[in-house]
């Protein structure tokens, strides 16, 4: 039986998690197939329901592509409740008949470097530690390039004057990046392709600004939060956005005394996954003026929940307008772009009347 190694959905994420996969292993990579609706209902169907909505996209992502032939599934989890979804996910998988070998990448809520090479030494006899770490190192620097080129494109996307001129060149990018052969070859990639979104006229003046902040899985999967950025976007607004796998992967332990220290007014203690983080992002986005913030969740984040009475003293203290999504799978479109327009309305009345 021909073996294929599968993982779940997560934005443009999949670009560098395959390439990694692909160059440790002598086995066929598959990405998940794009999300759309039926994904997410084939994970509502077999999901606890009292479970938050990552779980049942990851689920979803897993049963698709157990259907198209995959025979090897990678999951990591860590943070919050993500850390038992591996476990679980893998049981219901299996009690809906499915023969398939689970590999959790985390081991005590983090990724160690030297048991992931014994994962994939499994997988690859052959597999030497120095490739092990060449390839680590080479995905790390694709994933931080991705970011910071991720950076522009938000920040100038919404004042385009030929359209989709940005997205064009990201995709352009994201098949550069999935081919690249070595370090000098990504870095001459990212240099390039950094002159080229800067070369690409905008009509940009005075524009409102809007920081996203919330649960990791809605702010990096443009399905959960039904493309969020891209409706942004369309309304002329610079976007900040903090969440990013370069953000989880090493910033976010640096970052975290600090954090501490510039949220000692209004939280002493972390408050399990990104919820310090949020405060925190809160208090930096209305010390620079922003014009609004965009808190996102699944319905029933705990962590979330217990930050969001903290962001509000936080935007009350500043007098910075907030709206708060909580995601599930019964959610609207429509009523997504309802309070975007309300909301988008109070920002400028703001500002004009500033």
């Amino acid at each position: 039986m021909k073996e294929i190694i599968s993982f779940p959905h997560l934005g443009d994420y999949s670009v560098p998690i395959k390439f990694f996969i692909s160059h440790l292993t002598e086995i066929e990579v598959q990405c998940s197939p794009p999300i759309t609706k039926q994904t997410i209902e084939l994970g509502d169907k077999y999901s606890p329901s009292d479970v938050c909505v990552p779980f049942k996209y990851n689920l979803g992502n897993f049963i698709e592509s157990l259907n198209n032939g995959a025979t090897i599934l990678f999951q990591a989890g860590g943070g919050c409740r993500y850390r038992y979804y591996a476990e679980l996910q893998e049981k219901i998988l299996r009690d809906m008949g499915y023969q398939f070998t689970f590999i959790k990448l985390t081991t005590k809520e983090r990724i160690y470097i030297k048991d992931t090479y014994k994962i994939f030494k499994k997988l690859n006899e052959k597999l030497k530690y120095k490739t092990f770490l060449y390839y680590g190192g080479l995905t790390i620097l694709m994933i931080y390039y991705m970011d910071k080129l991720d950076e522009i494109i938000r920040k100038n996307i919404g004042f385009e004057k030929e359209k989709n001129s940005f997205i064009k060149i990201k995709k352009e990018m994201l098949n550069s990046f999935s081919n690249c052969k070595n370090y000098l070859e990504l870095t001459k990639l990212y240099f390039k392709y950094k002159k080229k979104l800067k070369k690409l006229k905008i009509k940009k003046k005075n524009p409102i600004k809007i920081g996203i902040i919330g649960e990791l899985y809605t702010a990096m999967e443009p399905f959960s939060t039904y493309e969020l950025e891209k409706k942004l976007a369309k309304n002329n607004i610079e976007i900040k956005r903090f969440t990013n796998l370069s953000y989880l992967l090493w910033q976010k332990a640096l970052l975290k005394k600090r954090m501490l220290k510039k949220c000692k007014k209004y939280c002493r203690y972390t408050l399990g996954a990104d919820g310090l983080d949020n405060v925190y992002r809160s208090i930096y986005l209305s010390k620079k003026k922003y014009h609004g913030i965009i808190h996102t969740k699944p319905f029933g984040c705990t962590p979330e929940i217990g930050a969001i009475p903290i962001i509000k003293n936080v935007c009350n203290d500043h007098h910075m307008p907030i709206i708060f999504f909580s995601f599930d799978t019964e959610q609207e479109d429509g009523g997504v772009d309802t309070r975007l327009e309300a909301f988008f309305d109070l920002l400028k009345y703001r500002k004009d009347k500033k």
